[in-house]
């Protein structure tokens, strides 16, 4: 029985009481449109979009804030306790590229997004550099779901998935803790049946 490439496994005709809670799990407290760019020549793919937790945001701006205080504080120590005000100098250029990629963030975190198909999971991410990676799901060798102590202040994950090619792991941030876990579960019972198939 072939199925068509571009049907969502958790988006089935009839689906169960278990698939509905788990696609409900995905697209649980997300952002609701995925940003993608305006050309027609853009990257695209017909299907069902999820997308990452606003969360996200919000954990980057605080490590990044904590990573600016720091940066500031060996500066600040260098230029006035040791006398080495050069060290301004690079500690302002890092400043400034780490205020401008917040700026942007909060566009880059829209343009996340993941769609589980037949027989592969894509990931998008980029809107000036768009990137789509298909991860075949017979392929995959390890599903890991990450955590920092930031991440789980958030109620945010990490998940990565691992093949035997390593250009095509893809890791997926900002994801709520139950949408890692119900996508790592879909993904592991996914992988199986496509692993016995071959």
């Amino acid at each position: 029985m072939t199925q068509n490439p571009e049907i969502d496994p958790l988006n089935q005709a009839h689906p169960t009481s278990a698939e509905g809670a788990e696609r409900t799990a995905l697209d649980q407290g997300t952002y609701s449109q995925l940003r993608t760019v305006r050309s027609d020549a853009r990257l695209e793919l017909d299907g069902a979009w999820h997308q990452i937790s606003p969360r996200y945001v919000a954990s980057q701006i605080v490590q990044n804030a904590l990573f600016i205080a720091g940066v500031a504080v060996v500066a600040l120590v260098l230029a006035f306790a040791m006398e080495q005000t050069w060290a301004l100098i690079p500690a302002g250029v890092v400043v400034l590229i780490t205020l401008i990629t917040l700026i942007i963030l909060p566009r880059q975190a829209k343009a996340i997004g993941y769609m589980l198909r037949a027989d592969d999971i894509v990931f998008r991410k980029g809107i000036l550099w768009q990137r789509m990676i298909a991860v075949p799901y017979g392929r995959m060798q390890l599903v890991d779901i990450t955590q920092g102590p930031l991440d789980r202040a958030f109620g945010i994950s990490q998940l990565k998935m691992v093949t035997a090619a390593a250009t095509t792991g893809v890791q997926i941030p900002g994801l709520t803790q139950a949408a890692a876990e119900a996508l790592r579960d879909t993904l592991i019972e996914v992988a199986e049946t496509r692993r016995t198939g071959l």
